[in-house]
């Protein structure tokens, strides 16, 4: 018997596990590998995640790591213009955007943990509710046929959540694009100009950039209208690389080009856009008898504003919050109270999220898939130069607020009671 399971052990699953140890509860995470994932390789955590993190308490441990940027330059490989963007710290707590490795962070949040709070090579299979002493419990089987029951089930596994599929969201759908990443390390140091930020490069129906992570590594990516031939078979690393700069690239800058060749093969990944329809998050159920879903798994979204972990954390934070305040004077979890703190966890995470979904969309779409003179205009004009530091500025001064501490929360115990 556990007071809460998290299933999935990635970004939204391990902050939400050390959301819900700031606030006394001790969570089981469930994780079908054999070890914390990375998928992806890096990512840009933008102010809004900055502040998610110093709610969990380990923002320090990050920054000392990775230097903030505040701007970045977008070209385009057609007509050689260059927009410069410029991205505002946030103005509650003055944190900037970085770019983090993603095990880094997902070290760094296990590291909160208790001893034995993830359970690797533990992939469910179903999940039954039923009422024990007129509360409701949540049954978890997973493939060895071991049984785990629990007051609360929280679905923090990706894209294709088998929680989600269970409150009977719809499935995400394609986005018609595709995303290579990878990882360039340079031994003696690569030498680019670290103040310029996220470099991007733009030609019809392609977008591509690099970041600098630290002064020998370098996080790339290729996003694109069309897979790389041959992905159906297998996605071999050398392959993909090979068709990103003899095919998908192969006009861009050099100095992209360089980066891509230089690529650690082993970090080398391709994956298909997916997105849930915002219309699904915005009346779809994303909470039912203490079960509920956060990160990929409630709204997955493209990566064209870079807010996918950010507002991962987000969810975290506030699970934290609502779920903080069902803690008995026993310090237990009361299993008819969580159920309404998750309806008002889904309540307020709804239009968020749906807005996150809509506009990451729409920012994939202005770049990307248009090449009518209008669209170049709307893109180059409105979008670059009028737009996009303003949107991106407004969904990364999002504040998902603070966690109460063990001594705040009303008449609550020690976590060693739980």
């Amino acid at each position: 018997m556990e007071e809460v399971v998290i299933v999935g052990a990635g970004i939204a699953g391990l902050a939400t596990a050390v959301a819900l140890k700031k606030v006394g509860v001790r969570a089981l995470v469930l994780e079908k590998s054999k070890d914390l994932r990375a998928t992806g390789t890096a990512l840009g955590l933008f102010p809004n995640a900055w502040v998610a993190l110093d709610a969990l308490g380990v923002s320090d441990k990050l920054t000392a790591l990775y230097a903030p940027f505040e701007r970045g330059y977008i070209t385009d490989v057609k007509t050689k213009s260059i927009q410069d963007v410029r991205y505002p710290p946030n103005n509650r707590i003055g944190a900037q955007p970085r770019a983090v490795h993603r095990k880094v962070l997902l070290e760094v949040l296990a590291e909160e943990l208790p001893p034995n709070s993830i359970r690797f090579s533990s992939k469910i299979t179903s999940i039954e509710t039923q009422e024990e002493r007129h509360s409701p419990i949540c049954i978890v089987t997973l493939e060895d046929g071991s049984i785990i029951k629990s007051k609360v089930v929280i679905g923090c596994d990706g894209v294709h959540s088998i929680v989600a599929h269970w409150l009977g969201l719809r499935p995400p759908v394609y986005s018609g694009r595709s995303a290579v990443r990878g990882l360039t390390v340079f031994p003696k140091g690569h030498g680019y100009d670290r103040s310029r930020g996220i470099e991007q490069f733009v030609d019809v129906g392609k977008r591509a950039g690099f970041l600098t992570l630290n002064d020998k590594e370098v996080y790339w990516f290729f996003a694109g209208k069309s897979p790389p031939r041959g992905m159906e078979k297998g996605a071999d690393p050398q392959m993909i690389q090979r068709e990103v700069m003899e095919n998908l690239a192969k006009d861009f800058p050099p100095v992209y080009l360089d980066v891509v060749k230089r690529s650690d093969l082993s970090s080398l990944t391709w994956a298909p856009l997916m997105f849930r329809y915002p219309w699904d998050i915005l009346f779809g159920n994303l909470a039912q008898s203490n079960i509920t879903v956060a990160g990929d798994a409630m709204h997955p979204m493209t990566p064209d504003l870079g807010q996918g972990g950010c507002s991962a954390l987000e969810d975290a934070v506030v699970l934290g919050r609502h779920i903080g305040g069902s803690i008995s004077k026993h310090g237990e979890l009361v299993a008819r109270d969580v159920g309404f703190a998750i309806e008002r966890y889904a309540k307020e995470r709804r239009l968020r999220a749906a807005t996150l979904i809509t506009a990451s969309y729409l920012a994939g779409w202005v770049q990307q898939d248009g090449s009518s003179r209008l669209m170049r205009f709307i893109r180059d004009v409105l979008f670059y130069g009028l737009l996009l530091a303003r949107v991106v500025s407004s969904v990364a001064q999002y504040d998902c607020g603070k966690l109460p501490s063990v001594s705040s929360l009303p008449s609550c115990e020690s976590e060693s009671s739980i």
